[in-house]
């Protein structure tokens, strides 16, 4: 039986003693080197023993034209060669019906050779399925996002189940973590849970103990990352990649010590983060 990529993830954060997720996001206007691929290649390469997973965002290659999504085939190519412990994550964000979702899914998986993929759920369980078939690939489901607008629609209450009015129905994000759980008989689906709501991360691992789960939401954007560690590893103290993009990749502006600065980032991450779970009672998780 092939590895799914949820197994793959806890053979990498047992192997690297780590939970961080270095996001690649490459923007011209910040990078010290010109050049995408170079300056993702010296990233990996100073954190690979660090990290349980690369990530990178499909959107600051699109923006970059041909090249840039040369650049992102050549950086997932040097991933496998250098890294082959991580799990590459996909960060596309897909949705759409299911005969889109199938050349998706192939793009995805057999041309840019992504192990998982970040996916909207809001069309259901048909724009989820093309990307469940292969064997060792798999999604992650977009289910609480850290950005300070989630609450618009990630809120929203569904109508009670319970015919006593008092009784709320579930919020949106809880209802859309409960199909991620009816949807994952291959084992290979997991959730996207924003580290700067740790309430909401605590009550889904605690519904969902089995499902992984990407937290991006720290550094940059304002997560805690203790809290956020605490409320959503699983009750081994893993189960989780902890996503930074631009606190790691841009942690130096120096073209010559940038690299040397992103690995001292990945690192403070990694301790944070295991400084936090060895504080919590593995009773309590």
């Amino acid at each position: 039986m092939s590895t799914t990529w949820p197994q793959k993830l806890d053979a990498a954060t047992l192997k690297t003693g780590s939970s961080v997720c270095v996001g690649l996001d490459p923007d011209p206007r910040r990078m010290p080197v010109p050049d995408v691929f170079e300056f993702n290649r010296a990233i990996i390469d100073a954190t690979l023993d660090l990290a349980c997973a690369f990530k990178p965002q499909i959107a600051f290659y699109e923006a970059l034209g041909i090249p840039g999504l040369n650049a992102l085939k050549r950086t997932v190519e040097h991933i496998r060669r250098v890294a082959p412990h991580a799990v590459v994550v996909g960060d596309a964000k897909r949705g759409d019906i299911d005969s889109t979702a199938e050349a998706y899914a192939r793009a995805m998986f057999d041309l840019w050779d992504f192990d998982v993929v970040t996916v909207h759920a809001y069309l259901g369980r048909q724009s989820i399925e093309p990307f469940l078939g292969q064997p060792g690939r798999g999604v992650l489901i977009v289910c609480r996002t850290s950005n300070p607008g989630a609450r618009e629609l990630q809120d929203l209450r569904l109508q009670a189940s319970s015919s006593r009015a008092d009784v709320p129905g579930k919020r949106l994000f809880e209802h859309v973590a409960d199909l991620a759980e009816e949807w994952n008989g291959r084992g290979n689906i997991g959730l996207v849970v924003g580290a700067t709501y740790p309430e909401e991360l605590g009550e889904l691992r605690a519904a969902h103990p089995n499902l992984p789960i990407l937290i991006p939401g720290v550094g940059a954007q304002g997560g805690d990352v203790a809290k956020a560690a605490r409320a959503g590893a699983d009750r081994h103290g893993r189960g989780i990649m902890v996503s930074s993009s631009r606190g790691i990749i841009y942690a130096s502006s120096d073209p010559k010590s940038f690299p040397d600065a992103s690995r001292k980032a990945a690192e403070r991450l990694r301790d944070e983060i295991r400084a936090a779970l060895a504080s919590q009672n593995p009773a309590d998780r």
